[in-house]
């Protein structure tokens, strides 16, 4: 089985539409793929849709998810969440409120670069979102489109949108206890996205890492094209003190990110252990559209 637990649509910052995206991962020839836009499950339907559309004899399989924008002790870090019941009132008020900052927020991100001497605007970054969530990302294309940078990649440095950088906006994050406890109680797995990435940022500590797991974080994500060999090996052995599984993704975002679906993936019996915490939803097949686990 190939399976690739992280990937976006045009819901939040992805190129694909959620139809495109289960297309994408049969061209790709995956057995399963996780949609994960950013603090948003307005891609699920879609997708699911075009699952249950697929030709007969298809064996791809949808996995409903979020990636939830958190931070602890003044850095960001993302959050996996998989399978959780989106109907769950509390959860689903903590992606709303995170959702309506990050609107504040780019449109704030969007300001500052004007005032740094960006020719861009808010309409055009609407544009490039195309009706999905705006993110950063939506923003660094627009400095692309205005000639200030040459690449998408170049827009996240000190000199624009870094965390951190000249033209960054603090945003609503939760703390990630919280938002385990938060994925647990809709019935969700959490796990911890890139945890590694360096060239993201500073990353938190080790012993936030154990402090999660005691909260109730189910894995760690590593095999990620923003880990190196090092950060892998680390990341597995902190995994195997902690009792954490290891999954491996894409990170897909269309064509807003050079990497392909597939080219990192999850190991088969990890993704059953993943299956077996999960009490909020059900995978979702050809055969079948997503409902809640009785």
């Amino acid at each position: 089985m190939r399976i690739d637990l992280h990937a976006h649509s045009n819901a939040s910052d992805g190129t694909d539409s959620p139809a495109e995206l289960v297309a994408a991962a049969v061209a790709a020839g995956l057995d399963v793929v996780a949609l994960t836009d950013h603090d948003t499950v307005a891609g699920h339907a879609e997708a699911a849709a075009a699952v249950r559309d697929l030709p007969e004899g298809s064996s791809l399989t949808l996995l409903p998810g979020a990636e939830l924008s958190c931070r602890v002790e003044g850095i960001s870090m993302h959050l996996l969440a998989y399978l959780f019941d989106p109907a769950e009132p509390a959860f689903a008020a903590e992606r709303e409120l995170v959702r309506t900052d990050r609107f504040r927020r780019g449109r704030a991100v969007v300001e500052r670069c004007r005032e740094l001497g960006a020719p861009i605007s808010w309409e055009q970054v609407e544009r490039i979102a195309g009706g999905g969530s705006v993110g950063r990302p939506h923003i660094a294309s627009a400095l692309v489109e205005a000639g200030v940078v040459a690449t998408v990649s170049d827009a996240f440095t000190a000199d624009w949108l870094a965390n951190g950088g000249r033209a960054d906006v603090p945003k609503h994050e939760t703390d990630p206890a919280e938002a385990v406890r938060l994925v647990r109680a809709a019935g969700g797995v959490p796990v911890f996205a890139h945890p590694g990435a360096v060239k993201r940022g500073r990353t938190v500590s080790d012993q936030v890492i154990a402090d999660l797991a005691a909260a109730g974080l189910g894995g760690l994500e590593v095999d990620h094209m923003d880990h190196d060999d090092q950060a892998k090996a680390h990341l597995r052995g902190l995994a195997a003190e902690l009792g954490l599984f290891t999954t491996g993704a894409s990170d897909y975002h269309g064509s807003r990110k050079t990497v392909g679906l597939g080219d990192h993936t999850t190991d088969p019996a990890v993704y059953e252990q993943l299956l077996a915490q999960a009490t909020g939803m059900r995978p979702i097949s050809a055969l079948r559209s997503a409902s809640k686990v009785s």
